[in-house]
């Protein structure tokens, strides 16, 4: 049976399927659209299980917000050229905004979502992997979801590199926005201090300490005064004895530098505040609330959304990344 182009254009615009293999497809059921179907579908099955090995560490995030329900996602392709590729990005788009109106608990639930055109999430990604010729997967996604008189920040940096989602209280769009903006390039891995578990803030302050040594190293052979370490590293071990023993340091200090004791009260309040910005650089790093905010670094993000009457209720931040870098520097707080 002759095979038409009417026949081969239909057929790739029900499947996605390339050309060659579209008009394969007829030839092999003698014409049979629904025919045609079932057998992409099955090649694109095969397709997918031969390259269920392959490392699929490139890709991009995806954000769609559906009324009071967000959701985030990573998509990863095997290269940097198909994570850019029309289709592959279209594909990011719509699953994300599936499973935003879905709200699928766990993975197994999203791949059974359906698609506008009728197909489970799992076969648009296993159609995907068969037309543009590289494994593609789900890698993860999460559910953000607020109430009405909250509002979302939505924010994709760097092509969807990096996508974060927000949920602020008593805050407009905008600056739900420019939080969402502030957390895609500082990286917090947590909303408050208190979040960050007490083993995790030792072994942090030991690496800066360890970092502050090799500095010191570098110092060393330009005759440069050597950096102190870091005793504390979040305000969670700034207890009040511990502020009272800084704060008469401080005087004994200015008592040795023969400062009028009278003037010590305009002094000794900006010098505790450097002793609690030095001693807090594990916050800093890895919480939102303490971090400077970008936009304005004369306060910090705590700072910045008090003045705003605002509450960070919750964040998400996925950024793509290679696999084994994942694992060497995955983090548990």
């Amino acid at each position: 049976m002759a095979i038409t182009a009417k026949q081969v254009k239909e057929l790739r615009e029900r499947t996605g399927a390339g050309v060659m293999d579209a008009k394969k497809a007829l030839v092999e059921v003698d014409g049979d659209m629904d025919k045609a179907i079932e057998y992409l579908h099955d090649k694109g099955m095969a397709k997918a299980a031969k390259k269920a090995d392959r490392v699929a560490a490139e890709g991009l995030t995806g954000v769609y917000v559906a009324g009071n329900v967000a959701a985030i996602t990573e998509v990863n392709s095997e290269t940097d050229f198909v994570s850019q590729n029309e289709k592959f990005v279209n594909l990011v788009k719509e699953a994300t905004k599936t499973i935003a109106e879905g709200e699928p608990a766990n993975a197994e639930e999203a791949g059974e979502l359906k698609t506008e055109d009728g197909k489970t999430l799992s076969q648009a990604f296993v159609d995907a992997t068969a037309t543009i010729g590289e494994k593609i997967v789900l890698r993860r996604f999460a559910l953000e979801k607020k109430n009405d008189d909250q509002e979302f920040g939505a924010y994709q940096h760097n092509g969807g590199q990096i996508g974060v989602i927000t949920v602020l209280e008593g805050a407009d769009a905008a600056t739900a926005k420019h939080l969402a903006m502030h957390i895609a390039a500082m990286n917090p891995k947590v909303i408050s201090p208190d979040e960050l578990d007490d083993d995790f803030i030792t072994e942090q302050l030991a690496l800066m300490n360890h970092k502050i040594d090799q500095d010191n190293e570098s110092r060393a052979l330009v005759h440069k005064k050597p950096l102190p370490h870091l005793v504390y590293g979040s305000a969670k071990q700034l207890t009040d004895d511990v502020l009272a023993k800084a704060k008469e340091d401080i005087k004994a200090e200015l008592k040795e530098e023969g400062k009028p004791e009278k003037i010590w009260d305009r002094i000794i309040p900006g010098k505790m505040q450097r002793f609690i910005d030095d001693n807090t650089q594990v916050d800093k790093q890895f919480a939102v609330l303490s971090q400077d905010y970008i936009m304005d670094d004369s306060k910090t993000v705590g700072e910045f959304l008090k003045d705003k009457g605002a509450k960070l209720v919750s964040f998400t931040r996925y950024e793509v990344a290679l696999i084994a870098l994942i694992i060497l520097t995955y983090i548990t707080i």
